[in-house]
């Protein structure tokens, strides 16, 4: 993968359907590990900016690590807490928004 390329991950919803989700991060709260995912539209680019936590399973070496649901709401709450520190700590620059849909438009 090159440093251009965004790590993926297809996510299977409750009606069966696949949602391809970028990979934000992979986080640590409460001594466990969480991964944050913005869902991509269909063409490719991010969908509507919903980010969606889930707990991350390492199943070993050998597997793919596990998605699983966040069911507790103090669980989720520090799973947030931590994904937000995360975003603050993130230096996007000044991002000129009229500019990147000037650059969208010229694909």
């Amino acid at each position: 993968m090159n440093e251009n390329e965004s790590l993926t991950v297809t996510l299977t919803l409750d009606d069966d359907r696949e949602l391809e989700c970028s990979v934000l991060t992979i986080f640590e709260a409460g001594g466990r590990q969480y991964i944050a995912l913005l869902p991509m539209g269909e063409d490719g680019d991010e969908g509507d900016g919903q980010i969606y936590l889930y707990r991350l399973i390492d199943n070993g070496e050998d597997e793919e690590p596990g998605l699983e649901n966040i069911l507790e709401d103090e669980e989720f709450e520090l799973a947030s807490e931590a994904f937000n520190e995360w975003m603050e700590s993130q230096d996007f620059g000044d991002i000129d928004l009229d500019d990147l849909d000037d650059l969208n438009r010229l694909d």
